[in-house]
């Protein structure tokens, strides 16, 4: 039996979003294969939580915890923490230090896809189609009419390395735009400003499944609200459609493209793209390396299409974690 630690929390605003897709891998894990343990990875602590929610300290030294009086040690993580430091390569690099195999991508690739400006750059030169964006650092001065003369109206504000979209706001007057920044500097020093993409969003997940890159089905994001913003995903203001109401000819050509982007990057594990297709063209939002499992969230939606259970996704995450080492 493999000793798997689920590192679910984090420290960022999506820690409680990452806590609900850690249970759903703990409750989805084969307990005949896997000793399964939920690690709370928090700015204040790092604990283990054992059913009935007793804690018990992580040791940091070796990643190992003391519990009913014996030292356990971990074959493997399974990574389901959403944002930092988890998406963003720094549990990657402490793991690969320690020669524990990990569900997700490799260092680097975290660190890039979790800054959009970085992925988005190093996509570019290979023809990957893009918002057209502008980007400020905390402290640069802010010429409104220029971004706007740039990027057009509507547009977007984002912080650049933040998930589930905290933080961002859509501008539609030059008005909006000062009070849109000061919203997204409160989550990072670094914004990206996007032009306003009118066609149809659709979210992609591609995988490596059974050692293969596989492209899950594509879904169509129909928010109420005027983005796929924190309510749309989570507070249900939103209806996700798997399979997308798109052509097979568009389909095959969002699903290429998704892929391409999962091999140009030289990607692992989990990935989900969020594209929007303008005039027949798919154009890449931005990529997330850890994204939700919880039954709701919608690349366990796409697996359930393609006929792979929750129980098979998450052991084939471990195999392939496994399989690295």
């Amino acid at each position: 039996m493999k000793n798997v630690a689920i590192i679910m929390g984090g420290y960022s605003s999506e820690y409680q979003i990452s806590l609900k897709s850690g249970n759903i891998v703990y409750q989805n894990l084969d307990k005949t294969k896997y000793n399964a343990y939920r690690l709370h990875i928090l700015k204040d602590k790092w604990v283990m939580a054992d059913e009935d929610d007793n804690e018990y300290l992580v040791n940091k030294h070796d990643f190992s915890v003391e519990y009913n009086g014996k030292k356990i040690v971990f074959d493997v993580v399974f990574n389901a923490i959403h944002g930092t430091p988890g998406e963003d390569g720094l549990m990657q690099a402490y793991l690969q230090l320690l020669n524990i195999p990990q569900t997700s991508c490799e260092p680097y690739q975290a660190a890039l896809t979790f800054n959009k400006r970085d992925m988005l750059s190093v996509l570019k030169p290979y023809g990957i189609k893009t918002a057209v964006s502008h980007y400020l650092n905390l402290g640069d001065e802010i010429n409104e009419q220029a971004i706007i003369d740039k990027v057009g109206l509507p547009c977007f504000v984002k912080p650049n390395r933040s998930g589930s979209s905290f933080g961002i706001s859509k501008v539609k007057t030059k008005e909006e735009l000062l009070p849109a920044i000061e919203t997204a500097y409160k989550e990072d020093n670094e914004i990206i400003i996007e032009s306003f993409l009118d066609g149809t969003e659709v979210s992609v997940g591609v995988i490596n499944y059974g050692g293969v890159v596989t492209v899950l089905p594509i879904t169509e994001i129909v928010s109420e609200n005027d983005f796929f913003d924190y309510e749309a995903k989570y507070l249900g203001k939103s209806q996700e459609i798997t399979p997308a109401r798109i052509s097979e000819e568009m389909a095959q050509k969002v699903s290429s493209v998704a892929k391409r982007v999962y091999e140009i990057l030289k990607m692992d594990g989990f990935s989900r793209s969020e594209f929007i297709i303008v005039n027949n063209e798919p154009h890449l939002l931005e990529m997330n390396t850890v994204p939700g499992l919880t039954a709701e969230s919608i690349l366990p939606q796409q697996a359930r299409e393609a006929g792979i259970t929750l129980p098979q996704l998450f052991d084939n995450a471990i195999e392939q974690a496994l399989a690295k080492k």
